[in-house]
């Protein structure tokens, strides 16, 4: 998948985009972003975009399915882009590399357009890069995100382009990016014809959620459990009564307690611990905090508590997990 350089057309200055390809990065992510590129200079017939690959040591950089891309750049070589686009995937959290981090900064300073896809926002922000900027992750990682950078202004929104950086949540959202961005580059029209082109008839603004509605993710319509439902998400770190979720949802609590049965199989005591449980494991996964401090974040006053519910729902103590 390595890339031939080609001249420029006479009538306008190519922008060359380099992607950084973290290993484990996701693959449909990089395909959506880089595929407009290819598109916009085909419907237009015009070398409007060159794109080079970037990896951290010059070797292929591989995707999360084992797929391999060749790189035509290492990290820090003395190349010129318009735009670097980190793409990563994975757990982000795990990446220390030092010498990339000093090398998005010293492009930061040089003026470069910076971008981050799926994984490649938090790269961006252990860099140090998006300080000052509105951004986005995908939902995943947010969580994580919010605790190792408390004061970045984080988004739960598909895309987030804000003057010189560019963050998205990955997945097909990259599309949506990046046919804006074609507009904001060359107009309208193209990046009209370059939406089309790949069968994108809906239009998602970067403001669009990330997620399904609840009603869609756990196929429910009942108005009273989507309220509960919602509650819940929303309050992780100091859970709610079950008397609380009821008063929300505008029913007794039997009342409550049939309709998780009825419609999730659950108790809304269970379900709400299982939501809990599954944002402490993406926090001891992708941040620093303590495990007494993963435990208060969501909503566990007492560690062995924590580490017996922990347990029984993974198969392994927060300790463990930290460890993995």
């Amino acid at each position: 998948m390595n890339t031939t350089d080609r001249q420029p057309p006479p009538d306008g200055k190519t922008q060359v985009i380099a992607f950084l390809l973290i290993n484990d990065f996701a693959l449909m992510s990089y395909a959506a972003a880089i595929e407009p590129l290819r598109a916009a200079n085909m419907l237009s017939g015009r070398e409007l975009y060159r794109w080079r690959h970037v990896s951290v040591d010059g070797e292929p950089a591989q995707a999360s399915n084992g797929g391999r891309v060749l790189a035509d750049n290492r990290v820090g070589d003395e190349v010129h882009f318009d735009t670097v686009m980190v793409c990563a995937g994975g757990n982000p959290a795990l990446f220390d590399q030092a010498p990339t981090f000093a090398w998005l900064r010293e492009l930061a300073r040089r003026g470069v357009r910076l971008g981050g896809v799926s994984g490649g926002p938090w790269i961006l922000a252990r860099a140090g890069v998006l300080q000052g900027y509105r951004a986005t992750i995908h939902w995943e990682h947010l969580p994580a995100m919010a605790e190792a950078f408390p004061n970045l202004e984080l988004r739960r929104t598909l895309y987030e382009v804000d003057r010189d950086r560019l963050t998205c949540a990955g997945g097909i959202a990259a599309l949506d990016m990046m046919v804006e961005l074609i507009e904001r580059d060359h107009g309208h029209a193209l990046a009209a014809a370059v939406a089309e082109w790949f069968l994108r008839t809906e239009l998602r603004s970067g403001s669009a959620a990330q997620r399904m509605e609840a009603r869609e993710r756990f196929g429910v319509s009942n108005e009273k459990l989507l309220r509960a439902l919602a509650y819940m998400e929303a309050n992780l770190e100091d859970p709610a009564s079950k008397q609380r979720l009821a008063d929300v949802a505008g029913v007794s609590i039997r009342q409550l307690e049939r309709l998780f049965a009825q419609h999730l199989g659950a108790t809304p005591t269970g379900h709400y611990l299982d939501i809990r449980l599954d944002r402490a494991r993406t926090l001891l996964r992708q941040t620093t905090l303590s495990v007494m401090e993963t435990a208060m974040a969501c909503g566990f006053v007492s560690p062995s508590h924590f580490s017996r519910a922990y347990r029984t729902r993974f198969g392994k103590s927060p300790k463990d997990e930290r460890k993995g």
